[in-house]
């Protein structure tokens, strides 16, 4: 085995004879941190090529997202020892949008909006510089498990075959790996998110802004829930004059790809933004009772699921990646390669909780119908719950275990709300969502 792309593995032949101890499907954000950790945990696997990750990307390769790092994000990174080399904006608001309603929310600490991909080249620069052993250009094609030799064999799409001891699905929300964990699972969702992204190069200020650069400034537009878009439209600075720009649907309500592109160009325009064009991938929301690992098998990151409610993902991978190498760790300490408490780990964990809590927050806010505007006037005009949210993006507070303040904003709205809803009703009937300052 080598680093390039293409490069075939011995394959050891006896039973129970590994080539490496790990296998990673996927060096993206998700498979790095888990190696990251594993090594960090067990330097031994850091030669050798006993931890070893296969992409079937070359890095740098396009990524389906607005790439903030989040203050879970940023502790993440902390933690594993990776530091962020690459350009970035910081962004110390956030915009909430709908119709000719606007709401800034400051962030105490401010989210850094990256390339992703940039950001997701150099985390792969930074885990071959600590032994991890990175194959890109070649992903795991198949694999199989032998429970009675204790080893899963792992064949590449180039025909390599390796053996090891534990095979790791961070290959993304098209994961052949989570596929073959979930299928019959009665608890995994049934159907995807769909993301939509683009990156723009700014010609010039928004109207209104002054002659100013685009402000950096995260907008988050709702107003294309009322065309049927179950999600919302981002509009994100990033470094170099560039604008990434995309939309999330969840598929409560059954949209094709060329009308979420449509509504994300009309919706575009309103902020003065022109777009030739955007790529869709499908993104799995997290559910906490789907199966997440299996013999000699776990998953990170978005083969394992990612937020529902906001679409992020980088924060959830980076924090599943030390989850996973406690579990690894055990089971090469102990030689149970079972996995069966990696996905309680998930679901006590912070990560778990903070997802299963949007999770169904993003139940009653894309449900069917018009509820929406009931759901999102709580958000744009109680500033407790605004400041409640930005607080969980900045990672000072975990929201998941402050849900009684979200329930006394909950009691308040329900006196609120009729003279709320008229706020919104009044917005889409009104002038085209206001300029940035």
């Amino acid at each position: 085995m080598s680093d390039g792309a293409g490069a075939a593995a011995p394959d050891a032949g006896a039973a129970g004879a590994v080539d490496a101890d790990v296998v990673i499907a996927g060096a993206g954000p998700a498979g790095v941190a888990a190696a990251v950790a594993l090594v960090r945990r067990r330097p031994a696997l850091a030669s050798g090529g006993r931890v070893v990750c296969f992409d079937r990307a070359i890095f740098p390769r396009e990524k389906p997202c607005g790439g903030g790092l989040t203050g879970h994000a940023r502790r993440a990174l902390e933690e594993l020892g990776l530091v962020v080399r690459v350009p970035f904006v910081s962004c110390r608001s956030g915009r909430i949008v709908y119709g000719a309603e606007s709401r800034r929310v400051a962030l105490d600490r401010p989210v850094d909006v990256v390339r992703r991909e940039d950001f997701d080249a150099d985390l792969v620069a930074q885990a071959r510089a600590l032994g991890v052993r990175i194959v890109q250009g070649e992903g795991v094609a198949a694999h199989h498990v032998d429970r009675a030799a204790r080893v899963v064999t792992v064949e590449t799409t180039r025909g390599a075959r390796v053996r090891a001891r534990i095979l790791v699905g961070a290959d993304g929300a098209g994961s052949r790996i989570r596929k073959e964990l979930t299928d019959g699972d009665v608890g995994a969702p049934t159907r995807p998110l769909q993301l939509f992204k683009h990156e723009l190069v700014v010609s010039g200020p928004p109207a209104g802004a002054g002659g100013a650069a685009w402000p950096a400034e995260m907008t988050y537009d709702f107003s294309p829930m009322d065309e049927g878009l179950r999600g919302y439209v981002w509009l994100f600075p990033v470094s170099g004059g560039r604008l990434n720009v995309g939309a999330m649907h969840t598929p409560t309500r059954k949209l094709g790809g060329g009308e979420i592109t449509r509504i994300l160009t009309r919706t575009l325009a309103r902020h003065g933004v022109s777009l030739p064009g955007a790529r869709g991938w499908p993104a799995w929301p997290y559910a906490p009772s789907a199966r997440v690992a299996a013999p000699h098998v776990l998953c990170v990151g978005d083969a394992a699921g990612i937020d529902a409610l906001t679409g992020e993902g980088i924060a959830v991978g980076l924090e599943h990646g030390p989850l996973a190498a406690a579990a690894i760790d055990r089971a090469l300490d102990h030689g149970d390669y079972a996995f069966t408490g990696y996905a309680e780990s998930i679901r006590r964990g912070v990560v778990g909780r903070e997802l299963a809590l949007d999770g169904r927050l993003a139940r009653m806010l894309y449900a069917r119908g018009r509820g929406h505007r009931f759901w999102l006037s709580l958000v744009m005009f109680d500033r407790r719950v605004a400041d409640l949210y930005a607080a969980r993006v900045c990672g000072s507070m975990v929201l998941a275990d402050n849900k009684r303040r979200l329930g006394v904003a909950l009691a308040r709205h329900a006196l609120a709300a009729p003279s709320r809803l008229r706020r919104m009703a009044a917005a889409m009937a009104g002038a085209p969502p206001p300029p940035p300052p």
